[in-house]
């Protein structure tokens, strides 16, 4: 009987081997998880971890089944796999199609980088920005913290969040004085926000309270996207 017992133990190990989940199965959906906030556009760039999601996942497939016996998380590799494509494709489209259809009629779109000055030159209003002096442009950036709490309606624009926040005081190239029109407000915070108005260029630069260096450019905002 004790021959018996021992036999059917070790028929039991055989037939119900022990299997370790694959670890790149799981992160596949880790990943996933990680890059869902990127179907944000002020996130879009952690949509990049999907291909990190979407290597782990053909690992952990790779092994699930050419290691058949050892891991397991087969399924758990194909969910991760197609998660991560369909946030990568959908995002991007999604990104795509609000970029090719947010500048309305009658604006052009300018990008902040284009009002920057170089940091080897001095501090000046660029060539772009003088071309579009008392233009109708669509451009996005993030307000100042600077600028005040709670609704406002004359605000610091700057390029992004570093200059917000981590930056000290933006240089004058970094920064754009906005007004809203039409009584419109808009409530301070930290994300991006896209406005279409008009853009100048000061003839006589000039500083305003909480910022140091004279302000080269002015916007008066007609709509707020």
């Amino acid at each position: 009987m004790s021959a018996s017992l021992h036999m059917s133990t070790t028929d039991d190990a055989v037939d119900f081997p022990y299997r370790a989940v694959s670890r790149p199965a799981i992160a596949s959906l880790f990943f996933a998880v990680l890059a869902l906030p990127g179907m944000l556009q002020t996130f879009a760039p952690m949509l990049l971890l999907t291909l990190v999601g979407i290597l782990t996942a053909i690992l952990g497939l790779a092994a699930t089944t050419r290691y058949a016996n050892e891991f397991s998380g087969k399924s758990i590799a194909i969910a991760g796999l197609a998660i991560n494509s369909l946030l990568l494709v959908g995002g991007m489209a999604s990104h795509i199609y609000i970029y090719m259809t947010e500048v309305p009629e009658g604006y052009q779109r300018v990008q902040f980088y284009e009002l920057q000055q170089d940091a080897a030159l001095p501090d000046m209003p660029t060539q772009k920005s003088i071309d579009i002096d008392g233009q109708s442009v669509f451009l996005k950036g993030y307000i100042h913290p600077s600028s005040g709490s709670g609704l406002l309606r004359q605000f610091i624009l700057v390029p992004d969040l570093g200059t917000c926040c981590f930056g000290g005081q933006p240089r004058s190239s970094d920064m754009i004085e906005v007004t809203l029109t039409n009584g419109e407000t808009i409530k301070a915070g930290m994300t991006k926000i896209k406005l279409a108005g008009t853009f100048t260029v000061n003839r006589a630069p000039q500083t305003v309270a909480d910022f140091e260096n004279a302000l080269f450019y002015r916007m008066r905002v007609d709509e707020i996207r």
